[in-house]
């Protein structure tokens, strides 16, 4: 396969063309050398004039093409140490958002687990002995369209006010219950202190009887 059908480089093709270039012209002198020193018998003066002439013009066009070859191939060095920098720069760039999504996937799925647990979870409110949520819709009909993460909240919601008011009618039966039982202690005392009073009377009774009981019989003793 030929050079040029492995690079691509428009750069590194000039090389290669200043290269080949070059090399023709190498040739070529090699050539007019040869036949310089091939030709039979001793040349003219005017020939070896002709002959210097011209192979001082080819090696200056030489020259000239060595120069461009060397000129060529250093800012080809030079594009080939950029584009290695590049390369580094852009394989770390490449390396760096490689971490950058490995870690994005491991944080993901930590939020996968997170989520989870979550929707796993034994929420406390699960155990509320609310009311179904048909009849909760029944009573705010307003709540028909919500999310259900804004239909549990209302009906929590709905739960606790339910619950306060349930709350403070329980504190004002006891504080009734207290009332009702201090009178009733009250009530008991008085009718204890009552009865107290009632059977000293009736003792005192007994001994009138007995007294007047006493008396008659003496009279009747008497008569």
């Amino acid at each position: 396969m030929a050079n040029e059908e492995l690079i691509t480089d428009p750069l590194l093709l000039s090389v290669l063309d200043s290269a080949a270039q070059a090399r023709r012209q190498s040739l070529a002198i090699l050539d007019l050398i040869e036949r310089y020193h091939g030709r039979e018998g001793t040349p003219t003066e005017e020939s070896t004039l002709n002959d210097q002439l011209t192979l001082s013009k080819q090696q200056k066009i030489l020259n000239a093409r060595l120069a461009r070859l060397r000129g060529l191939n250093r800012k080809a060095i030079l594009d080939v140490r950029a584009t290695k920098q590049e390369t580094a720069e852009a394989r770390q760039e490449i390396d760096s958002l490689h971490l950058q999504l490995q870690n994005l996937y491991y944080e993901q799925r930590h939020l996968r687990g997170e989520i989870a647990a979550c929707e796993d979870y034994d929420h406390r409110y699960k155990q509320l002995p609310m009311i179904p949520t048909e009849e909760f819709l029944e009573r705010h009909p307003d709540f028909s369209e919500s999310s259900e993460h804004d239909l549990t909240t209302a009906r929590i919601q709905d739960e606790q006010v339910e619950r306060q008011k349930l709350e403070e009618e329980r504190q004002r039966l006891l504080k009734l219950k207290e009332a009702l039982t201090k009178e009733t202690t009250a009530k008991k005392d008085e009718l204890g202190r009552l009865d107290a009073e009632i059977e000293k009377w009736l003792g005192g009774q007994e001994s009138v009887r007995k007294l007047f009981e006493a008396r008659e019989k003496k009279l009747a003793a008497q008569t």
